[in-house]
């Protein structure tokens, strides 16, 4: 391990309803969720002030809104974040060449790499000049940790939430993880965690304690290794820079194993959802679907399908994932569910499946409630999706607050304006259109978009 804490780690708060209250004026601390709405929805991000109700992300959306029915629910804007995290990765690349993002709100850093830091002082200064520097391009905040391996500089950005910097001296972590929970330690989740528990492991102290050699009895060979090393913070693993896409994927891990096999063939499916909608937000399509089940003892199995030709098709997606769940015993219980897409290409084949039909067929998983109240009397281009930006011929630009039966109610104000005026309209209301985001920080001329090279000055919200 380094000797400096050069290791950056930057996540940032609440990223998705972060950005959606910087565009709102009238969500600015209140309680906001951000997900997918329709009846199988789970949470995407949620607010600080969501948090106090104990609305956490990959929650049901059913649970959260018994637990906080005061909040307001949104569906992503995917493109609008991502346009914003372009912004901060552009930001981390020109700290260092080697940059390794995680998603699209966080990432590691080699600052050494880049001649950005050498020591704690000059690390200190480099994280908190990054900090000013975000919110100065984007409005928004982000916690920075800094340490001499990745998973203490992820546990310092964990510490440092909100808004702050934490940085781990080395030489130091031993002492400072002692006394923690085992779930800081990553790839200890609830189950992980509640297996150490029965066994009178609660932290981290306690697993250096047990030894090796139970923790390779308790959780297997690999996982027992891997999680003595980290509790002696042990990790030696580079900040490696963003290579070309081999794959797409998405999975999810539930903090109650799932044994309802119908429950699990629906959260394939909707995993399969979430996957096209990346893949086809980054121009690809792939031949090859893979399905991945974590079961109740840890074993993970992947299955996989390789097409004649590659397909962005949600349809063909659902179909293969469903296959290949059959072959898969749930019988125990399944912890993790993932479902990815190799193979890529820039095109697609369209006589794999009829095109069009696969894209009439496709209903965004957050619209779903509002569809089923809409069918009959709503084309598709006119169904407005809640949180999404508007524009209407008189009013200017707003977003939606809801839909349904026929009516769509939109909030009219802007990043910079105070909260506005809430006005309903029909649905085919011929003034009413569909709008791009607004940027959360003004722009030179005014103009519109999130272009870095446009920025001019920070706006706080």
């Amino acid at each position: 391990m380094r000797t400096a804490p050069t290791i950056l780690h930057l996540d940032m708060d609440a990223f998705f309803a972060s950005a959606e209250q910087a565009s709102k004026p009238s969500l600015r601390g209140k309680a906001v969720v951000v997900g997918g709405l329709g009846p199988r929805g789970v949470v995407a991000t949620a607010s600080y002030e969501a948090r106090v109700f104990g609305v956490h992300s990959a929650m049901p959306m059913a649970q959260a809104r018994r637990l906080a029915p005061n909040a307001a629910y949104l569906v992503p804007r995917f493109g609008f974040y991502r346009a914003i995290s372009e912004q901060v990765m552009g930001l981390l690349r020109a700290l260092s060449p080697l940059v390794e993002p995680l998603s699209l709100d966080e990432a590691f850093v080699d600052l050494e790499a880049g001649g950005a830091a050498w020591d704690e002082a000059s690390a200190r200064l480099a994280g908190e000049k990054l900090r000013a520097d975000i919110r100065a391009v984007t409005g928004l905040t982000g916690s920075v940790g800094l340490a001499a391996s990745k998973m203490l500089a992820k546990i310092a950005s964990e510490q440092a939430k909100p808004d702050g910097l934490v940085v781990i001296d080395p030489g130091s972590e031993r002492e400072m993880l002692g006394p923690m929970s085992v779930r800081i330690l990553p790839g200890v989740g609830p189950a992980t965690g509640d297996h150490l528990r029965r066994a009178g492991i609660h932290t981290v102290d306690e697993i250096v304690e047990a030894g090796e050699d139970e923790l390779v009895r308790l959780l297997g060979k690999a996982h027992g290794h891997g999680l003595y090393a980290m509790a002696l913070a042990h990790d030696e693993r580079p900040v490696v820079a963003e290579r070309e896409t081999k794959s797409v994927s998405v999975e999810d891990t539930y903090d109650v194993d799932i044994h309802d096999r119908m429950r699990v063939a629906m959260e394939v499916q909707r995993l399969a959802d979430r996957c096209v909608r990346r893949l086809r937000g980054a121009g690809l399509s792939g031949r090859t679907i893979v399905l991945k089940v974590r079961r109740y003892d840890f074993s993970t199995l992947t299955r996989s399908e390789t097409l004649r030709g590659p397909t962005d098709d949600v349809a063909v997606v659902r179909e293969a994932a469903a296959r290949l769940l059959e072959s898969v015993d749930t019988t125990g219980g399944v912890r993790l569910l993932g479902v990815g897409v190799s193979g890529l290409a820039d095109y697609t084949q369209e006589d794999l499946f009829a095109q069009a039909a696969g894209d009439l067929g496709e209903v965004a998983e957050e619209d779903a409630g509002e569809v089923d109240a809409e069918r009959v009397e709503v084309p598709a281009e006119r169904r407005f999706a809640a949180g999404h930006d508007v524009v209407h011929a008189e009013f200017g630009h707003g977003w939606v607050q809801g839909s349904g039966l026929g009516r769509v109610t939109v909030r009219f104000e802007t990043p910079d304006s105070g909260p506005g005026r809430v006005r309903t309209f029909r649905v085919d209301d011929a003034a009413l259109a569909v709008a791009e985001p607004l940027p959360l920080v003004p722009v030179e001329g005014g103009a519109a978009g999130l272009r870095p090279d446009l920025v001019s000055h920070p706006h706080h919200p």
